[in-house]
This record gives C-alpha cells, structure tokens and sequence, in this order.
C-alpha cells in the first residue's frame, strides 16, 4: 500500500455520529472484490438523489470539497457491519484520513490496514477542526504522522496519539502481505531447512 507520511489536503466537516459501513458503502458495492471503483458509491445515499443525480447540499459534491483528502466526522465513525469496502471505498475516492472522537473498533483496524490514518482526539479538539473545515477550499490541514501533530490554516498545532507499531506500518506502507515478506528470508530458511529434513514432502 501507499506509504503515509505527511499529508496537506483539504478537510470536509461531517458532523454527523454513528455513521455506519452501510452509509459508507452500500450493500448493493459488496459484490466485487476489487479495492479500485468504489468511491464512487462512497455515502450513496447522501451523495445521490433518487433519479441518482447528485445531492448539492451533501458536502463531498460541493465544490470546495470535491477533492477533500481528510474528513472531521462525528463520534463512533464506522460502526455497524465489519466490511473492508468501506476503508476502499474513502481510499479510492481519495480519503487518506479520518479524524473523530471515537471509531468502531473493526472500522479503526481495518484503515490501518489499508492506509487510511483514523486519528481520535477529543471532542473540544474535534470541534476546532470541524469548525476549520468548514471554510471550505481554505480548509487545509497538514497531517504530520511522523511527528504525530495536525496543522491548522491558522498554524495553530494539535497532537495526536499513534499505536508506534501501526505507525510504523502506514510510514513503511506495510500491509499484512509487506510484514510477511519481510520475514520472506527466513521463511526461505525453514522451507529448505524442512525440505532438507523431510524430502518426502517435496516428492509431489
């Protein structure tokens, strides 16, 4: 996956708590298995009215945010069903961040695991932000993940809290298939080790 270092994208405000995987990504996006495509189903039925044209007052088809990499959501983001379309469905719109008072706890692991940095911080922090965002294109945050602190438009500075083992992955941009390869040497080892040792299972 992509490393995440520093990031300096615009902020959209979606002040709303308890949004669910089924508002990130519908059930009618499970079918595929690929990562790529989805972000066009992200928040469907808001982004979308019924004859599927777009909502204008939804925040992500106003113009200011058309192109927001980071989203200031409500509390308990990513609750309901474990779905891993829904952390595919904001990577491939374009979302690289997420910052709320609290995530569900499936949602928050699987970002990680798709390079997507969800940030808690508390609310009175949440609601600086939320009130940045909402300036629109002038709602520029830098995400430091290395130093672990956000950059206001004003330049004023907020520290966030990072597992040192997660973040070590998203710097290095290393999912679960990166971390097993770096173990690919002794992996290597033991297979000829084994083969070495019991010849007979190499004779299929």
């Amino acid at each position: 996956m992509d490393k995440f270092t520093k990031l300096e994208g615009v902020a959209a405000p979606l002040p709303q708590v308890n949004v669910d995987t089924d508002m990130i990504i519908p059930k009618q996006y499970l079918k595929t298995i690929k990562r790529t495509g989805l972000g066009k189903g992200l928040f469907d039925e808001m982004r979308y009215n019924d004859d599927r044209s777009e909502n204008p007052d939804f925040v992500l088809n106003k113009p200011a945010y058309r192109n927001a990499q980071i989203l200031v959501a409500g509390e308990n983001f990513g609750c309901g069903s474990s779905r891993e379309h829904a952390p595919w469905a904001l990577l491939d719109f374009g979302i690289r961040c997420v910052i709320a008072p609290s995530f569900a706890d499936i949602f928050f692991n699987n970002c990680f695991k798709n390079g997507i940095l969800p940030i808690v911080l508390p609310q009175e922090e949440v609601d600086k932000l939320m009130d940045d965002a909402q300036r629109g294109s002038n709602a520029v945050l830098t995400v430091d993940l290395e130093n672990q602190v956000i950059n206001g438009p004003d330049g004023g500075e907020i520290a966030f809290e990072v597992d040192p083992f997660r973040k070590r992955c998203l710097l290095e941009g290393l999912d679960d298939i990166g971390l097993t390869m770096e173990k690919a040497p002794a992996i290597d080892e033991y297979e000829t080790r084994a083969r070495a040792a019991q010849p007979w299972l190499a004779a299929g």
